[in-house]
């Protein structure tokens, strides 16, 4: 059985005992460095990863196979990956670039089965006279029209 076998089978174990936190990504170089990035649906803590990090430690032999491992969160600035890190960012502010290089900056409003809602205010020319007036708009942005979407962090 390969490491990542081994690894992964491991990594699937601890989320069946911790099941709001998920998988977003896991890479093992090629001096067995082990990168398991995980999240969570309420986010992740410092003991979230401890807990994942021993689980797959304390199932491995370092006398069978050398390795580091690190386990770690996805990050507040780091892209969407998986559709289920969304409901966590209701009412936060996303940047989203479609399939059709549109970038969008607006609140994420709700997220449905199939595609999320964004809603933000734009300032547009009056339809009569002049000047501009402030508008709510809103998107329904299906999941494969989505290159990519990042929480915008704003202090």
């Amino acid at each position: 059985m390969t490491l990542k076998v081994k690894v992964q089978g491991l990594i699937d174990q601890a989320f069946e005992e911790y099941t709001d936190l998920f998988l977003i990504d896991f890479t093992i170089s090629a001096d067995n460095k082990i990168v398991v990035i995980i999240d969570g649906d309420q986010g992740v803590t410092l003991q979230n990863c401890i807990d994942v990090s021993r689980a797959i430690e304390h199932n491995l032999d370092r006398e069978e196979e050398d390795f580091a491992l690190e386990v770690a969160s996805a990050g507040a600035a780091a892209p969407l990956k998986l559709l289920r890190q969304y409901p966590k960012n209701i009412g936060r502010k996303l940047k989203v670039i479609t399939t059709e290089q549109e970038k969008i900056e607006a609140t994420l409003e709700s997220v449905g089965d199939d595609s999320i809602v964004l809603k933000w205010k734009a300032r547009e020319p009056k339809p009569i006279g002049k000047g501009k007036v402030t508008v709510e708009k809103e998107a329904i942005i299906p999941f494969d029209k989505i290159k990519e979407a990042s929480v915008i962090i704003s202090f």
